[in-house]
């Protein structure tokens, strides 16, 4: 019953994008609504059958030791709406926004990958 929700480093960011399934958090460790859409987001992780195939994950903007995720993403500099949300399929990216919400991350991740939320068996 791991948590569900990885806080990455600057080593893990790449390894995880390059999963055939990714969400990407990006958020900074004083943004209160990076910190509630993380909570609603850990909520729907600890049911087993949200999106067991997709990995989730998060960077927190501002720790040290994200230089490599921030040359290989120079358009981050430019954001001003945390938190921002991107799905990666196999390593490229394939959406993205700005804020959080439980039902667009669902429609998105269903259309994307097809993988709807299974019902629990019982």
């Amino acid at each position: 019953m791991g948590d569900r929700l990885q806080i990455l480093s600057g080593q893990e960011w790449q390894d995880f994008v390059a999963s055939p399934a990714a969400v990407l958090v990006l958020g900074k460790s004083d943004c209160a609504h990076c910190t509630a859409w993380s909570a609603e987001l850990e909520e729907a992780l600890q049911s087993p059958s949200f999106h067991p195939n997709v990995r989730f994950g998060k960077l927190l903007l501002d720790q040290p030791g994200l230089v490599s995720f921030k040359r290989a993403n120079p358009w981050i500099a430019e954001l001003d709406v945390l938190p921002y949300n991107l799905i990666y399929q196999d390593g490229q990216s394939q959406k993205e926004w700005a804020g959080g919400g439980l039902d667009r991350l669902k429609n998105r991740l269903q259309r994307i990958f097809g993988e709807p939320e299974t019902s629990p068996s019982d």
